[in-house]
């Protein structure tokens, strides 16, 4: 998962704050014109294992310090933290740092809708929280991404982006169409991530405001739209890797807390 465009213009000075708030709040209204289909407000004691598994370790730089360790995960309060700290004991666990992720894969998954993440960081150096999603047929990148929302460091904005084989290995420019944006965030507060999404388009949506569109082209063939498949959900949070950079110890241990996910579809 990377990205590297940026969003055309930015809110500038003190407003930001003041807007981002105004439009996090209005995105918790009720949806007009969608149909509620799946949610999770975290309203539990423990995750709940009929929509989630724990991402398991792999080789990418994404997931290579997945743990299902239960120090990496916290539910409480109406929200999900998920975790990560240095390692201690790398006797027993070599990865250098341990952290939290959960799957909806073979749980959950929809095809076109409308879905929506609240969200928030601790952030530290080398802190890549990530909410996405893959889609459940085929192998990556033929099989598509949609990254709602990735989060790199200290930053104070996100990117959102697309992958699929036409975007990543045969558009080298990642221009044609653009494959994803920047959006600028309140870092330390409460956002809203999410994207409406059919068979022509995904439009990406950051406190409920709009921040990019991603077209289908059809004479650039189905490579280019990979998206007319089921996609499940990826909650994860990293550190460390090449796009991110390195980690620094002292900030941690870090997180992404979730206070709910809701999936709508058109009636």
């Amino acid at each position: 998962m990377w990205l590297c465009l940026t969003r055309a213009a930015l809110i500038a000075g003190t407003a930001l704050p003041l807007a981002l708030a105004a439009a996090a709040v209005a995105a918790d209204a009720p949806t007009e014109g969608w149909e509620l289909v799946w949610r999770d407000e975290f309203d539990g004691d423990q995750i709940d294992a009929a929509k989630w598994t724990p991402c398991e370790r792999g080789s990418s730089d994404w997931n290579n310090t997945m743990t299902s360790d239960p120090r990496c995960f916290e539910i409480g309060g109406g929200t999900l933290k998920l975790i990560g700290f240095a390692n201690a004991d790398t006797a027993k666990d070599p990865s250098p740092f341990l952290t939290g992720g959960v799957t909806s894969k073979d749980k959950f998954e929809f095809r076109h809708g409308k879905i929506e993440v609240r969200a928030r960081f601790k952030c530290a150096r080398g802190a890549w929280p990530a909410l996405w999603m893959l889609g459940a047929k085929g192998r990556w990148p033929h099989n598509g991404e949609i990254d709602l929302m990735e989060h790199l460091n200290f930053d104070d904005k996100v990117y959102q982006t697309i992958h699929s084989y036409y975007a990543n290995e045969i558009d080298k420019s990642h221009k044609n169409p653009p494959k994803g944006a920047t959006a600028p965030i309140a870092r330390d507060d409460w956002n809203t991530y999410g994207a409406e999404w059919d068979s022509e388009k995904i439009v990406f949506t950051a406190n409920g405001q709009p921040t990019m569109t991603y077209p289908r082209v059809p004479e650039k063939g189905p490579e280019q739209w990979p998206f007319d498949e089921p996609f499940y959900l990826i909650f994860s949070m990293q550190i460390g890797g090449d796009w991110v950079g390195e980690s620094d110890p002292k900030d941690y241990p870090a997180h992404m807390e979730i206070d709910w996910v809701r999936v709508h579809r058109k009636p």
